[in-house]
């Protein structure tokens, strides 16, 4: 290599990371905002022109939060809704997924074709009809409507089966001499093959579940029965909204999944990388 190929090289080294500190800073500032917001008074908060910090940082908002609403109710439910939402789909996936791509049965291939085509619709078009079914079992206003309807994940399912597609029919062969049956070959060999893409569903499907809003706020109205999302979707007011209480129910909502990655945070990262690498 050339001097001047490792002077370009180098220039443009320090272009991309220029753009990359540049597009962190962006991201970040609407959190920093949010932090900052929760700390300010309402005059301060809704101020023009718009005031980025607070004179007298103030808890009042977190305090007001807590009193206007059911926290801990939230949390609990949201806590309990993510890990049925995040260990029955992972489960029942992969048990579907290693069916479609190692079992043979009649009409295999029109059913995952099925399932697939699911993937397709948009979430909303399901909400009247798993309603309907939720009401017709009495589920109305309960934290078991939150997670019953999601025990399988097509997008896991078809990930999962592109992984065991590629693992050697060797290694079942000498399972089957050994006298492993089905179960016990996905179990005790296949799973711990898929061991990184188990990793990057977890992930996904544990970030989906804490933040998804539409059908908690559909399917529950009891304050109790609630989570994080639809419950901070009650402290805006069509008279008002008090913005420092909203800013720090949401802080308060994102601080699990802040400390969640930080402790996981490699884990995270390949997880996440490694999904859109297969996906």
């Amino acid at each position: 290599m050339t001097e001047m190929q490792i002077s370009s090289a180098r220039k443009i080294n320090w272009i991309v990371h220029i753009i990359l500190i540049i597009s962190a800073v962006i991201m970040l500032v609407p959190f920093v905002w949010m932090v900052l917001t929760s700390l300010k008074t309402t005059t301060e908060a809704t101020q023009i022109p718009i005031r980025f910090f607070p004179d007298a940082p103030s808890l009042r908002g977190y305090i007001e939060a807590i009193k206007q609403s059911a926290f801990p109710h939230y949390y609990m439910n949201t806590v309990f809704t993510a890990i049925m939402k995040t260990i029955f789909p992972v489960v029942f996936s992969s048990m579907a997924a290693y069916a479609f791509a190692r079992l043979r049965f009649p009409g295999s291939t029109i059913l995952f074709v099925l399932i697939i085509s699911v993937m397709m619709v948009p979430n909303p078009v399901f909400y009247t009809p798993q309603y309907m079914m939720m009401s017709d079992f009495g589920l109305v206003n309960t934290v078991t409507a939150l997670w019953i309807t999601s025990l399988i994940s097509p997008f896991a399912t078809f990930l999962l089966r592109q992984f065991f597609l590629t693992i050697s029919k060797e290694l079942e062969e000498a399972a089957v001499l050994d006298g492993c049956n089905p179960f016990q070959i996905y179990w005790h060999i296949m799973l711990p093959l898929v061991r990184s893409a188990m990793v990057a569903i977890v992930i996904i499907q544990l970030q989906w579940s804490w933040n998804e809003l539409q059908w908690p706020l559909i399917i529950n109205s009891s304050p109790e029965k609630m989570t994080l999302s639809s419950g901070i979707a009650t402290l805006v007011s069509m008279f008002g909204t008090d913005y420092p209480v909203l800013m720090a129910g949401a802080f308060m909502a994102v601080v699990p999944m802040i400390i969640l990655f930080f402790i996981f945070q490699k884990q995270f990262i390949e997880g996440i990388a490694f999904s859109a690498h297969k996906g």
